[in-house]
């Protein structure tokens, strides 16, 4: 844990392990699958090992997180979360 990208894509992964726990526990059948954690999973492990020496590919750690935090709010949509978009 040495650079602000091993503290943020750690941050992530443990956000994602507490929303699928979570859901897992729920009563209703969950909406969602294991295999919907894993791209944001590994697009953590990837931005993680961008943004460490000797890449130090600070951008492209930056735009993974980011693609990974969308993902996260379109997709996985935690607390309920849900963005409506106007129509044409």
């Amino acid at each position: 844990m040495e650079t602000v990208y091993d503290w943020i894509t750690v941050a992530i992964f443990g956000g994602l392990v507490v929303l699928f726990l979570h859901r897992s526990v729920q009563p209703e059948e969950p909406q969602d699958t294991i295999l919907h954690y894993l791209p944001p999973a590994v697009g953590c492990a990837v931005a993680n090992w961008f943004g460490n020496p000797p890449q130090n590919q600070g951008l492209v750690s930056f735009l993974i997180v980011l693609g990974v935090a969308i993902y996260v709010v379109l997709v996985l949509k935690p607390f309920g979360l849900t963005i409506k978009f106007p129509k044409r």
